[in-house]
């Protein structure tokens, strides 16, 4: 199985948390397609949790479910010890959870920064006429949110392209700038769906750098999905296995790759 360690991009040693997010029973429908069932596995604050599973396994689905998009017909979902109930992804980004997409989903003909700003809406107070004024209480808001704006920007080393339109840049730094348009709302969980798909050794190289580091440096935590082995063995504190919706194998990294199951239904198989 291919490896990323020669690239130092091993998590760093850290303290893991409690469970912030409890997932028990989770079942999903769609008309007579059972896209989830009965899947149970938690999160734990500061960690890498990372979802894998061939194509169709429900990987996204269980996503969509986390973050509101989705609500399973069966189970329950506790973040930070509150049962959530009616969830939809407005509430579930007011309560700090953030999300970045399979396919890029970015303002094409917006720039990097602007791109990047949109990731504030949540944190403005000023309503639309106050805005269009840009006078007292808005424009003081507004220079506090470019800042944080900046710095994600800074972080994310892109500050050459910041005014450059989303659609002129290359796949890989297109998804680096999905990745700051999360981290501009300052998730305390985030999720993270194939953020290396399509790139390059050396843009999957960055990306798992920036991963680490917003793990480390924020103290975010994480769940992600990842079609590459090495990367998901090298970063992850904990795997869970998914196969036709349903889980085949959850613990620490060397524990799911020698997990026969889990080496039959995917690690096993050429995708």
């Amino acid at each position: 199985m291919a490896s990323l360690g020669d690239t130092q991009t091993q998590a760093p040693d850290r303290h893991i948390g409690d469970v912030i997010l409890d997932l028990q029973g989770i079942s999903l429908s769609f008309g007579g397609v059972k896209a989830l069932t009965n899947i149970s596995f938690d999160v734990r604050e500061h960690e890498i949790r990372s979802i894998i599973g061939p194509n169709g396994a429900g990987k996204s689905s269980m996503l969509n479910v986390i973050n509101g998009v989705y609500r399973p017909q069966e189970g329950e979902i506790t973040f930070h010890g509150k049962v959530r109930k009616d969830m939809d992804p407005h509430r579930a980004a007011t309560q700090g959870i953030a999300r970045t997409f399979q396919n890029i989903a970015l303002f094409k003909g917006m720039s990097v920064l602007d791109n990047i700003m949109t990731g504030r809406n949540l944190k403005m107070k000023c309503n639309l006429f106050e805005h269009a004024l840009y006078w007292g209480r808005a424009q003081k808001e507004e220079i506090e949110h470019r800042k944080k704006v900046e710095e994600v920007i800074d972080f994310l080393e892109i500050q050459s392209i910041r005014k450059t339109p989303v659609g002129r840049l290359p796949y890989g730094l297109q998804k680096r700038v999905e990745l700051g348009r999360a981290l501009a709302a300052e998730p305390t969980l985030l999720l993270l769906d194939e953020p290396m798909a399509g790139m390059n050794v050396e843009e999957k190289q960055d990306m798992c750098r920036f991963i680490l580091d917003v793990n480390d440096q924020f103290g975010t935590t994480i769940v992600l999905i990842e079609h590459d082995m090495g990367v998901v063995m090298d970063i992850s504190d904990r795997v869970v296995v998914l196969d036709y919706g349903k889980k085949i194998g959850d613990g620490v990294p060397d524990e799911v790759k020698n997990n026969p199951e889990v080496i039959a239904a995917y690690l096993g198989t050429s995708h």
